[in-house]
């Protein structure tokens, strides 16, 4: 066991559901579904943030990255190696009640799947709540551990994988028994949501999925399409740290891309 890097108190790794990890939103008799169809069961059965992301957060479901999470969760990387990891899957983060929704694709190895809240604790997550702080939808410009203050009233960050993958890359079927949590945690917010930003092109389209749609307009930078009058899709290359060094997408264009989304959702 090691001592959680903010609050000190000591866990294994992977991180028991209900142990006090911060954020942790599941109990020891949380339901952990084992296989597609108890995911689309749970999924459908939600009727709160609360509950869904529970659920989320002990899904057993793929073998694969069952296996996956938990063994790099027990390995680590070196400069993690004194820090417990959290090792299960990761559930959305944010306000119940978003105006701005964004989708990513899912967590990093030693990034949320260590921390255990979406986009943090990697290069990815320090670029986009950076960008989102400079805009004024997130309190601080650091997202660094799940205990670590950050707070929003304007958006929720999800992604359509829950699970570490290797290589980044899940198998059609893994993002298909995942969909489900998606797909739910969407119709939880979607009265709200005015804006959905996609971060990649694989995101756009799950995203187009996601709201029905069955139009498939080309994924850009700062693409806008119109779902409806009141709902937009709004693409975004995705922060990651090879787009960041290569100048595909710099500071600035991130700032437009959120920049955009704020001013388009309407604040209460």
């Amino acid at each position: 066991m090691h001592p959680h890097p903010r609050t000190g108190r000591l866990f294994a790794s992977p991180v028991p559901a209900g142990r006090g990890w911060p954020g942790d939103p599941a109990r020891p008799a949380t339901p952990a579904a084992g296989d597609a169809a108890t995911v689309e069961q749970l999924a459908a059965d939600a009727r709160t943030l609360k509950q869904l992301d529970a659920q989320i957060s002990v899904c057993r479901a793929c073998p694969r990255l069952v296996q996956w999470r938990e063994e790099v969760a027990e390995v680590k990387r070196r400069a993690f190696a004194d820090q417990p990891y959290w090792g299960r899957p990761v559930p959305g983060w944010g306000a119940v009640n978003p105006r701005i929704f964004i989708v990513g694709l899912a967590p990093a190895a030693h990034g949320a799947n260590r921390t255990g809240r979406v986009f943090t604790g990697d290069r990815s997550g320090d670029q986009l709540f950076a960008s989102l702080y400079r805009v004024g939808l997130v309190n601080q410009p650091t997202s660094v551990d799940a205990a670590d203050g950050l707070d929003t009233t304007a958006i929720r960050v999800s992604a359509p994988v829950r699970c570490a993958p290797p290589g980044n890359a899940p198998t059609p079927a893994e993002r298909t028994t995942c969909a489900p949590w998606l797909a739910a945690e969407w119709r939880l917010v979607s009265r709200h949501v005015q804006v959905v930003v996609a971060l990649g092109g694989f995101a756009w389209q799950v995203a187009l999925s996601m709201l029905g749609e069955s139009r498939r307009p080309k994924f850009g930078h700062n693409v806008l399409f119109e779902v409806r009058p009141g709902l937009a899709l709004l693409g975004c290359y995705h922060p990651s740290q090879q787009n960041m060094f290569t100048g595909r997408l710099t500071p600035a264009m991130l700032d437009d891309v959120f920049g955009r989304a704020d001013a388009m959702s309407a604040r209460p």
